[in-house]
This record gives C-alpha cells, sequence and structure tokens, in this order.
C-alpha cells in the first residue's frame, strides 16, 4: 500500500525513535471452529497462527535509514486509520499502548481535521469515527461512496438505528437462535413521547407491569441519556421527563453481562445491577429511583464472590450465535449488548440495551484485541488487492 514510511531527515529521527532504533544498536451453533475463533479464559479470540520472529536490524552511522525500512515492517501490510472521535473518546481509546503496539504491527492512527474535506486527507485504509449531527453523517455518507474501498466503522445508517432505543431491540424476536443453548428474549416496553403522568393508563393497556425501567428515547452522547430510573408505580411517572422508553424491570440476581464485540472477537464482562425487587418491596415502595451507573470500573463484579448460578456466564455458542445474528441485524462490528439472565432460570436471557463503541477503555487486554482486529482488516483488504491484479 505504501513502498516506504518516511523520506528526509525529520522523518528519519521520528521514525528512529518510534520504532526504537538508534545508531550501533541491534532490536451449538457450530463450534468456534467456524468463526476462526477460541476463547482464553472467559473470551472468546481469534484463531491465529504463531507470529514469525522478527528480524534483529542493525543501523550504523554510515547506513541510510531513510532509504531502507527494517525487514519486519516490509514483510507486513500497512494500514492507516483515519479517526474522529470526540475528545472523551480519543483519550479514552487511543492509550499510549494501544498507539505503541499497532506501531509494531504497521498500524498508524491519523487524526483526520474536520475542518477540511475529508476526501482531501489520507489515504485511508479505515475511518474510525463516532461523532454525532446530521452533518457529518452526510460527510461520511459522501465519503462511503466516493472511497468505497475504505473501510467504515460504522456506516452512518447502522449507528444511528441504536441511538433510538424504540428501534434498536426491533427485530430481536427473528434471531435464530432456537438450535443454541439459550432463550433470548427483550422485555416488555412502551414508548412515552409526552405527558408521562398521563402515560399510566396506556402502561396498563400494554400489559406491562411495575417496576418500569425508564430510559431516555434517545441516545446523544450525554450522560443524561444514559441514566436510568426505576419506577414503581402509577404516580412515579409523573417525575420522568419524556421522551422516554419504559421497560419491564426483570429479576437478574443484581448481576448485568456487558459483551463487548470487536469484528468476530467477543468478551464478556460482569458489571453490579439493581438486586431483584420481591413482591413485598413491590407493595412496600413507591417513587422513582436513579440508577447507578453500572458501566464504571468500580461496578465489575469479575472478582466478587458470588452465586454461582448468578455469575455464570451465557454459553459460548449462545454467544457465538448471537453474535453473528447481530452483527447482521445491525450492520455494525463495533458494538456491545447489555444482557441479563433472569432469575432462577438456567439459560433465559434478556438482552435490555445495544451500545456503539462502547468504552473499550474498560475492557481487559482491548489494546491487543483491536490490534488484531486491525491486522485481520489490513490481511483481508491484501488479498482482495492480489485477487484483482
Amino acid at each position: 500500500m505504501f513502498e516506504t514510511l518516511a523520506s528526509g531527515e525529520i522523518e528519519t529521527d521520528r521514525l528512529s525513535r518510534n520504532l526504537g532504533i538508534t545508531s550501533n544498536l541491534g532490536f451449538s451453533c457450530g463450534g468456534f471452529e467456524d468463526f476462526a475463533m477460541r476463547f482464553e479464559g472467559e473470551n472468546m479470540v481469534p484463531l491465529k497462527a504463531e507470529e514469525e520472529e522478527e528480524d534483529e536490524v542493525v543501523v550504523t552511522e554510515t547506513t541510510p535509514f531513510h532509504l531502507q525500512q527494517p525487514l519486519f515492517l516490509q514483510q507486513q501490510q500497512k494500514l492507516v486509520v483515519g479517526y474522529a472521535l470526540t475528545s472523551k473518546k480519543k483519550k479514552s481509546f487511543l492509550q499510549p499502548k494501544l498507539e505503541l503496539l499497532a506501531r509494531r504491527k504497521g498500524i498508524f492512527f491519523v487524526a483526520i481535521d474536520l475542518n477540511r474535506p475529508l476526501s482531501e486527507q489520507g489515504p485511508f485504509d479505515v475511518v474510525l469515527h463516532k461523532l454525532l449531527g446530521k452533518e457529518w453523517e452526510e460527510v461520511i455518507e459522501d465519503y462511503q461512496q466516493k472511497h468505497p474501498e475504505v473501510t467504515v466503522l460504522d456506516p452512518p445508517g447502522s449507528i444511528q438505528r441504536i441511538y433510538n432505543r424504540q428501534s434498536m431491540l426491533q427485530g430481536m424476536a427473528d434471531l435464530k437462535l432456537s438450535d443454541c443453548s439459550g432463550s433470548l428474549f427483550v422485555p416488555k416496553q412502551m414508548v412515552v413521547l409526552k405527558d408521562s403522568a398521563a402515560s399510566a393508563d396506556e402502561v396498563v393497556k400494554a400489559g406491562l407491569k411495575f417496576p418500569l425501567v425508564a430510559k431516555p428515547l434517545w441516545i446523544d452522547g450525554t450522560a443524561k441519556s444514559h441514566q436510568l430510573y426505576l419506577a414503581y408505580d402509577r404516580r412515579s411517572l409523573a417525575e420522568l421527563d419524556p421522551p422516554l422508553v419504559l421497560q419491564e424491570f426483570v429479576n437478574h440476581g443484581g448481576v448485568m453481562f456487558k459483551v463487548f464485540v470487536v469484528g468476530d472477537i467477543i468478551k464478556v464482562m460482569r458489571r453490579f445491577s439493581l438486586p431483584n425487587v420481591s413482591n413485598c418491596e413491590k407493595a412496600k415502595v413507591d417513587g422513582v429511583f436513579q440508577f447507578p451507573r453500572v458501566s464504571s470500573a468500580a461496578a465489575s463484579a469479575d472478582n466478587a464472590d458470588l452465586d454461582p448460578r448468578v455469575a455464570e456466564l451465557p454459553p459460548k455458542p449462545f454467544l457465538e450465535a448471537l453474535v453473528k445474528e447481530l452483527r447482521s441485524l445491525l450492520g455494525l462490528r463495533l458494538f456491545n449488548i447489555d444482557m441479563i439472565r433472569e432469575h432462577g432460570s438456567k439459560n433465559v436471557f434478556y438482552v435490555i440495551d445495544i451500545n456503539y463503541f462502547p468504552g473499550y477503555g474498560k475492557m481487559p487486554d482491548y489494546e491487543q484485541v483491536f490490534v488484531d482486529f486491525f491486522q485481520n482488516l489490513a490481511q483481508v483488504k491484501y488479498k482482495k488487492r492480489q485477487h484483482c491484479k
């Protein structure tokens, strides 16, 4: 893709520092085989051949470094990832460790200048983005049409679907999971566009039972759009601000599973959630209760002493099949699923939320996961070019 990495003495110095080179110094729904995946501990990662040992490179004072590149870099497929992220997302995702591991594998992150036309920048192999707004959506869609060879993570139209909690979970009932070791449901829910107090009768007509989880209808990147409430009775609905989604609360033992997806790679983490609500509590408690944030690292339940029946992760074949179906349904490669197991059941699960490009920084070893993911994209692109020759 790119024959040389740099030219000129200034770029040579920069690359020498980045590469660590100095003068006179050297350096059942199918098994996991079907998806070229394996489990590593509790996590699924792609199967790959053992990496070849990198060739030692010795650079002396007389070696014209800018005229040649190390053999191990010559053998790699280069990948340039243009990124357009909010400052908060950039800080949490583009950690120094990720950039270092990526650079060693020939993967380079380049910031997209939002003040210049996107088509005039690059060239990029991948565009990684998480920005909101109609204007940016149109920019990306136009770029996709003009540069179909570039992988966009992910298409704006697909992302918009899960920014709306009404459309987010639509189609779940049609997923083909009947032969897997688990059952999947979505809690009963309804949308309230205005006048939450007047919606009490509609709740009864829809057959929803209290308590109800109240969520903002739109996910707009703000903390408020992720704030959840538990409404215990009809009168408490008046305290909520529409537009929102009301969802039946399902007892799940106080543990939620966050299923992170990066292409074909799956990692599962446990998070503390709300405890079960007993019938006695339903009769005595009223009003609105604000959920604690379960996405934070402090909410992790992975090392907690939990009832094994609550802590047991969803079955591997079930997760494989679910992720495969969701990738097809949603058209996304970077997302996470919030899932709970119905309390007292063996493998009855509910999907309660889906997030695009979530906080991967909270996922263990996310840096290596993304390097593997981008390396696979580079290999696929290289094979396509070879096939077209």
